[in-house]
């Protein structure tokens, strides 16, 4: 199951929703940098949960706007798929690494210019995320909702620490 289906069936149980207001408040949540939400996808995952029970069509408004409400059904994929994601530990899937395995393919000057521009990218996002935490609860965002910037900004910090111990080795010739 995918974050997605999670994501919209969590965002259900507070009642029914259409579309468009689901979208808004996973995107006043920032779900799309951490949970890899593809928005256009929103509308879609909808109508198939629909097909397949986990939601009901609440209303049938105009202008295509369908009111979804979560089934008891929903509930319980919801619960489970949450409770999996607290209990099981899965890889997290980061292109990074994809980089890391190769490093090796490209110049030494390449490298450093990569790292380099990197750890600047990172220090600016770490930067915005700071800025940005409590920022969302203004707009009716959970409190909560802030674990997960202070989770990307440990797992940034992280890539930002490996990169400034491991440039120096770069120029020193021991890495890659």
């Amino acid at each position: 199951m995918s974050s997605t289906r999670t994501l919209l069936l969590g965002v259900l149980l507070d009642g029914p929703l259409h579309g468009y207001e689901v979208r808004r408040r996973l995107e006043l949540w920032g779900a799309d940098s951490w949970a890899n939400v593809a928005y256009g996808s929103i509308y879609h995952g909808l109508a198939k949960m629909a097909e397949e029970g986990l939601l009901e069509i609440v209303e049938q408004g105009r202008g295509g706007k369908t009111v979804y409400g979560i089934t008891e059904m929903g509930r319980a994929d919801f619960g489970q798929q949450l409770m999996n994601s607290w209990w099981f530990v899965k890889p997290i899937v980061d292109p990074f690494q994809v980089a890391l395995t190769f490093m090796d393919r490209l110049p030494p000057a390449d490298l450093v210019n990569a790292m380099e521009a990197r750890a600047e990218q990172l220090r600016a996002s770490i930067s915005m995320m700071r800025r940005a935490l409590g920022g969302k609860q203004g707009y009716g965002a959970p409190r909560h909702i802030d674990e997960c910037l202070q989770l990307n900004i440990r797992q940034f910090q992280a890539q930002l620490d490996w990169i400034e111990a491991s440039v120096a080795d770069v120029r020193a010739g021991k890495l890659p």
